[in-house]
């Protein structure tokens, strides 16, 4: 009876029912054969290094970082500084230049003062022209000058044949200048504009 039933399952069992059972087989058997090998010391210690090399990898890439951005941060706190100074310098000049402006118009006006007067005025404006060129103070704008609206306030125009077109006519106040940054506009008249 008990081969009977033998019988009856081996052909109640599927061709791929058999086919798994045959494939499960070699594995067990193989399973048997060769019991799991633990790692070996070599195999650890390699995995080992592996792991710190990646610490160690990682560790110098936030080092890196780190020096980059101290670096951007001394950068734009000496940008910031020199921002600071040129700020300072523009200011004290801008209250100084009406006596710039006092001392040309003494200047364009002495035709009968005294000989040693004279000498004095231009003293003292060569003085304060080279004071002003210490601190890297430029004076622009003359008679023939292209008009550049970001550099020139124009509070005149006139119609002449002397001139070409959108060129300076006449300065009323110089300008000044600190590097890119403008301490004052010049004032002046524009020939031929629109």
């Amino acid at each position: 009876m008990a081969e009977d039933k033998t019988k009856e399952t081996a052909a109640e069992t599927t061709p791929e029912q058999k086919a798994e059972t045959a494939a499960q087989e070699p594995e067990k058997e193989k399973k048997a054969d060769k019991p799991e090998k633990k790692k070996s010391k070599k195999d650890k210690s390699a995995e080992k290094v592996k792991e710190l090399e990646k610490a160690l990898a990682d560790e110098k890439d936030k080092r890196m970082r780190l020096a980059a951005e101290y670096d951007n941060y001394r950068k734009r706190t000496s940008n910031e500084k020199l921002g600071i100074y040129d700020d300072a310098t523009a200011k004290a000049v801008e209250e100084l230049l009406p006596v710039a402006d006092s001392l040309t118009m003494a200047m364009q006006n002495m035709a009968d003062a005294p000989e040693e007067f004279k000498k004095g005025i231009e003293l003292v404006a060569n003085q304060l022209k080279t004071s002003l060129e210490k601190l890297k103070v430029e004076a622009f704008c003359e008679v023939g000058d292209d008009f550049d609206p970001n550099l020139h306030n124009a509070v005149a125009k006139i119609e002449s044949d002397d001139f070409e077109e959108n060129k300076i006519s006449a300065v009323y106040q110089k300008g000044y200048k600190l590097g890119d940054k403008i301490v004052r506009h010049a004032m002046v008249q524009v020939a031929n504009c629109d």
